[in-house]
């Protein structure tokens, strides 16, 4: 078969396995390997299918508990990982597996991913006993994950960030920082004394081990903010094991809860969230300034949509009372790799008014806005960089 006849092949091939059943005709029927990736997809894509366009490939998963853990192996067979959870998302979504996933032998077989720590959260409160362990092994296998990918590019970038922010202009001689004085003044360089004369020393202050600054996280709970719950949930603890700084970490839907001290361990802080539900930012902006003590060292980062259940003028009242009283206000409308989030249009207008850009962030992109805050830089670059 000459390259041009396999190429079409497999084309055929592709569009087959798109298609489904209905194209058995002119493109031929799935087997061997083939075969049982179009079952798994009928499984999940055929179901449901209207009487006016009856699905050829036939399954569908049921309410079946072992069928549903056959499928969940046989998708982790046949295709790969990232493929792997979104078929996982949209079965939930689609065929409402909810239910299932509170079986310890669903759980099991599932691969674990940040939309299924999010459901799995979700189901905290109606989850049994006997799937509870099961479910914080999924959840920290996941948190594991996460923290490798965070843990060391956050630190790398908070430990920079603070250094530079302790710089002064008057150091002692032991704390001139001689690299940074030369470079800068370069310009008074004298040729004929081979020298620099510095104008101006650059030093670092004497930091030891004192808090620089206090950083208090306040994260929207509500169930469309499932992702960046998760995501916050591990940068606060990562946030929470720097001794430089003071993290609090406050969630909140109509209620506010104070997690701080939960965050040695992040599994225990995302179990000790409640996905769902109303929302009040304006209370929890007020639970949060009641943390806040020093003002001019100090960050403070609400994560919502902005929809906001509470009383809005309030709300923005408190939020220009904080950046009044030397506070660093970041709002990001979500924290995680979803893309662009739905938000309150209206509300992120209004903050942008007070001096206070809300936009998305994705988790790479978190430690880089962490360093501009505590420097504070101009944070709208980060909205101007596509973040949003």
């Amino acid at each position: 078969m000459s390259d041009t006849d396999q190429a079409a092949a497999e084309r055929r091939r592709r569009w087959r396995l798109v298609l489904g059943g209905a194209a058995d005709e002119p493109l031929g029927k799935a087997d061997g390997r083939d075969g049982a990736m179009d079952a798994a997809m009928a499984a999940l894509y055929d179901a449901g299918a209207s009487d006016e366009r009856p699905a050829q490939r036939s399954a569908g998963l049921g309410g079946s508990a072992p069928k549903v853990a056959r499928w969940l192996g046989d998708i982790r067979e046949y295709f790969p990982g990232t493929v792997v959870q979104v078929m996982q998302a949209d079965a939930i979504e689609r065929l409402d597996l909810t239910r299932l996933l509170l079986e310890p032998e669903m759980l099991a077989a599932v691969e674990p991913d940040v939309h299924l720590v999010g459901t799995l959260l979700s189901l905290n409160r109606v989850m049994p006993e006997a799937a509870r362990e099961t479910a914080r092994q999924v959840v920290r296998t996941v948190v594991e994950q996460l923290e490798r990918r965070i843990a060391q590019p956050t630190r790398t970038a908070v430990t920079g960030a603070l250094s530079r922010a302790a710089r002064i202009s008057r150091p002692r001689h032991a704390d001139i920082d001689w690299d940074r004085t030369i470079r800068a003044n370069l310009k008074h360089y004298v040729p004929e004394h081979r020298t620099v004369i510095p104008e101006r020393l650059v030093g670092y202050g004497r930091r030891g081990t004192a808090v620089q600054r206090d950083v208090v996280l306040c994260v929207d709970q509500s169930g469309s903010m499932a992702a960046s719950v998760v995501f916050a949930g591990v940068f606060a603890a990562v946030l929470a094991s720097m001794r430089s700084l003071r993290t609090s970490l406050v969630v909140f839907d109509t209620a506010v809860v104070d997690l701080t001290d939960q965050l040695a361990d992040p599994v225990e802080v995302l179990f000790g969230t409640q996905l769902g539900g109303g929302t009040d930012i304006n209370r929890a902006i007020a639970c949060s300034q009641q943390l806040i003590t020093r003002p001019r060292d100090s960050i403070f980062v609400l994560i919502s949509d902005l929809y906001e259940g509470g009383v809005r003028e309030d709300m923005l009242r408190r939020v220009a009372e904080m950046t009044a009283a030397g506070v660093q206000v970041v709002v990001l409308l979500a924290l995680s790799d979803e893309g662009a989030p739905a938000y309150d249009h209206e509300n992120a207008a209004a903050l942008a008014e007070l001096g206070v850009p809300a936009f998305a962030c994705t988790p790479d992109v978190f430690p880089d806005l962490m360093a501009a805050a505590i420097e504070r830089r101009d944070l709208r670059a980060f909205a101007d960089r596509g973040t949003s």
